[in-house]
């Protein structure tokens, strides 16, 4: 089992000052056993690093890497579905079919789960840059924790942008209540906000950290979000220049596709930045994440896993002709683990994710299921094939730059198969070299809940969600969680069609 030093449980009452939720006020009525109260915090450089701190730690938080997030970010793709039994949270059933809407039964709640959950975040951030400041410690350090806190205010941004285009965008702490209720902000305000707080983390944050600091943002990671928040936007000169400075901080591909997810290889050569999870054994509080337990193979003791957001038949059968990260990433029924488990011959999925698998030697009683299991949010093979996208976007010379990057991906795929598995690409064609980087991309990518903003970006959902119910003109976008309308007595507008 591991121990993360620095990132902890967010048992911090200081940074509770406003609601999560978007533009409306609630209080804590029940003060926090052993919390500091906020008059006395915000003095030194410790209130700084638990503030800094507590920001990582709600990464791991329910509505940040499970139902919520899984509902939102994956289930409306064609590579996941909601899993377990057919009467276990079937409200989840509500994304697949988009039929989800502001004021829906529980599926409405997960929606509204992932706004406040994002505005949380986005709330500790806000925290920290306002306080911050005014404390007197070390300079370097100092700055470097405002750079952290742009970082992840700028990550929890994206995704609410992602997922419900206009919202509002709060860049400080109300200082009374006539701030609290904003209206939504222009999404291109909100990506211009996103963009700002990237490019400044990345002129602050370190390439790289000492041991008691893994998991922190690093430059390389502010370099990486900003490309990806820029390919949403197609500004394709910037995702090519911004991927060929990543491309030159060190990172590189992990030998083995499999056992880069596995918990001995969390924070590889790869990884640019993961959620930190740990098993803390003299504080199970922290030791909070669920999101390998919701996703655990279901029906198999000793890991008591849940079963949902399982593969679809549909991805199963995408993959070329014997890619490796077929098996790599979808634990099927009946088959052997690499780490000798033996998943059950029946039962209510035929697949599950093992992208969150955790085998069952490491299972530790008392604990949750993947406690330690962190979450990969980018690794240097998606900033390879957002490369390769860039520069067939661009096209004329920068084709070859196109190959040679996809072709890094598929090579390392591959590994010491035949050259027949996963040939190279050698297509200059920009249609047919486009289709082959979208198809890499679900590919390498699958079950990290990308899939299903990427096909909208791409323009292609109308066609390939078509059978699930995706509306054009609608289901570009989840909907305004209803509370939140309600709250805000009519200055929060919702999303068409809804």
């Amino acid at each position: 089992m591991k121990r993360i030093n620095n990132i902890k449980t967010p048992l911090l009452a200081a940074v509770l000052v406003i609601a999560a939720n978007g533009c409306s006020k609630s209080f804590i009525d029940v003060p926090l056993e052993g919390a500091q109260p906020s008059e006395q915090f915000w003095r030194n450089a410790d209130d700084a690093t638990k503030a800094v701190n507590a920001m990582y730690a709600y990464l791991r938080a329910w509505p940040q890497v499970a139902f919520a997030a899984i509902a939102v970010e994956n289930l409306g793709s064609d590579d996941a579905e909601k899993g377990s039994s057919a009467g276990d949270a079937s409200y989840l059933d509500d994304f697949d079919n988009f039929t989800v809407g502001p004021s829906s039964a529980n599926s409405s709640g997960q929606v509204y789960d992932f706004w406040k959950g994002q505005y949380l975040e986005i709330n500790y951030c806000n925290q920290v840059l306002d306080n911050v400041p005014k404390i007197e410690m070390d300079a370097n350090l100092k700055n470097r924790y405002l750079a952290e806190a742009k970082f992840l205010r700028a990550y929890s941004y994206f995704r609410l942008v992602r997922a419900f285009g206009d919202v509002p965008l709060r860049l400080t702490i109300p200082k009374d209540a006539s701030e609290f209720n904003i209206p939504r902000t222009p999404k291109a305000d909100v990506y211009a906000a996103i963009e700002k707080d990237l490019t400044e983390a990345a002129a602050t944050l370190p390439q790289n950290y000492g041991p008691a600091d893994v998991g922190h943002a690093t430059k390389g990671a502010a370099l990486a979000l900003h490309a990806k928040v820029s390919m949403y936007q197609k500004k394709w000169d910037q995702v090519l220049a911004l991927t060929n400075q990543v491309m030159t901080l060190g990172y590189d591909l992990f030998p083995d596709y499999e056992k880069q997810f596995r918990i001995q290889n969390e924070n590889n050569i790869e990884s640019i930045f993961e959620v930190q999870a740990a098993l803390i054994p003299d504080n199970k509080e922290a030791s909070n994440s669920q999101y390998s337990q919701v996703q655990g193979i279901r029906g198999m003791s000793p890991s008591m896993g849940w079963g949902f957001n399982v593969p679809t038949a549909d991805l199963a059968n995408s993959y070329e002709t014997d890619d490796p990260r077929r098996d790599a990433t979808i634990v099927f029924r009946g088959e052997i683990t690499p780490q000798g488990d033996a998943i059950p011959v029946a039962g209510d999925n035929p697949r599950y994710n093992q992208k969150s698998y955790v085998p069952q030697s490491l299972m530790v009683a008392g604990f949750t299921e993947g406690s330690q299991q962190n979450f990969r949010v980018i690794r240097f093979a998606e900033v390879l094939l957002m490369n390769a996208e860039a520069a067939n976007e661009l096209g004329g010379a920068n084709t070859t730059q196109a190959l040679t990057s996809l072709n890094r991906v598929r090579t390392r795929a591959r590994g010491a198969l035949p050259l027949t598995v996963l040939p190279p690409v050698t297509t200059t064609d920009q249609a047919a070299l486009r289709t082959v980087i979208w198809r890499e991309r679900r590919a390498e990518l699958a079950m990290e809940n990308d899939r299903y903003f990427d096909v909208i970006r791409q323009g292609r959902a109308a066609t390939l969600f078509a059978a699930k119910g995706w509306k054009a003109n609608k289901n570009e976008v989840w909907p305004i969680p209803q509370a939140e309308i309600d709250i805000s007595a009519g200055v929060l507008t919702q999303n068409p069609g809804y």
